[in-house]
């Protein structure tokens, strides 16, 4: 389960020795990124999370990004989909996409990561649980690298199952399965950059959906390429000013303009560090505000 936990310098110390030992802390990218809270997953609860809701399972895909730098989004979205009467369920161990290979060109290595994560996933697949994703470039790592990858059996059985936290939200709003009484949030507009693997495959419907669901809530879409990240293309010291120029087309000037009234929404983990670099705003993902409405829904009962 994802548990918030108190500060551990031990596990700083040997994340940065770690670090020491990879090109990122050598020098050759850039570490101007925001920080994080540091958050425990304990390992010590087996799935799923709690006693059955009675809606049935989900399978949650902790991936790499959500699990070690943004575990807070995977407990919010494990608190919506639960309040929506679902079980929620983790893998015994980690998972990963592949994508941190296949994307430096290590494809034997990918192909090998993508197989021990669905011999993990494999028990839920064959039971045709869902698989609800956080990570936008992960996900769809998951339907459409996946079939490159692997056989074209294996690749299908997971694109079928694999979606992300939005669509299946937005699946519920369209079948008149959200039965939730979301109450109006404190700030009246949502300011929404799209990820480029959402934009890619469509699925920015799904989460303005989900988002204009929130009772009250004004939701704007940033017209905007990519933020600049482009996975860890922002990160490298040669791009750095090239990243920030592809933000400050359209992304980063937006969000300045945008009051304290207007929280900001992306999905996406390097888009909300470029968010914050840019402009000392928190952007938050799409899990988190409707978290924010139902714990303004809990306070009141």
């Amino acid at each position: 389960p994802y548990t918030r936990g108190a500060p551990r310098p031990d596990v700083a110390r040997r994340a940065l020795r770690r670090a020491a030992a990879t090109r990122l802390a050598r020098g050759a990218a850039r570490l101007r990124r925001s920080g994080v809270a540091l958050l425990r997953r304990d390992r010590s609860k087996a799935t799923p999370l709690r006693a059955d809701g009675g809606r049935g399972r989900l399978l949650l895909w902790p991936d790499t990004f959500t699990n070690h730098f943004a575990p807070a989004v995977a407990v919010d979205a494990v608190a919506v989909l639960e309040s929506l009467g679902y079980t929620v369920e983790l893998p015994p161990r980690d998972v990963c996409c592949g994508l941190t290979w296949t994307s430096t060109g290590q494809v034997h290595s990918a192909r090998r990561v993508l197989r021990r994560s669905l011999r993990t996933i494999a028990p839920w697949l064959a039971e045709g649980v869902p698989v609800v994703g956080l990570e936008p470039s992960c996900l769809f790592t998951l339907r459409d690298e996946f079939s490159s990858l692997l056989p074209k059996d294996e690749a299908e059985v997971i694109a079928r199952h694999a979606m992300l936290f939005e669509e299946f939200i937005a699946s519920e709003i369209d079948t008149g399965s959200f039965k939730l009484g979301l109450e109006p949030l404190l700030h009246g507009k949502a300011l929404l950059h799209g990820h480029c693997h959402q934009k890619a495959f469509a699925t920015m419907g799904a989460v303005e959906k989900t988002l204009r669901f929130v009772p009250g809530l004004d939701v704007e879409t940033v017209e905007s390429s990519c933020c600049g990240m482009a996975g860890a293309f922002g990160y490298e010291a040669a791009n750095y000013e090239t990243s920030l120029k592809m933000a400050e087309l359209s992304l980063l000037p937006k969000v300045r303009e945008a009051d304290a009234d207007t929280i900001v929404v992306a999905d996406g983990t390097s888009c909300r560090h470029q968010i914050a670099d840019g402009t000392s705003r928190d952007a938050i993902h799409v899990a988190r505000v409707l978290e924010m409405a139902l714990a303004k829904e809990e306070a009141r009962a």
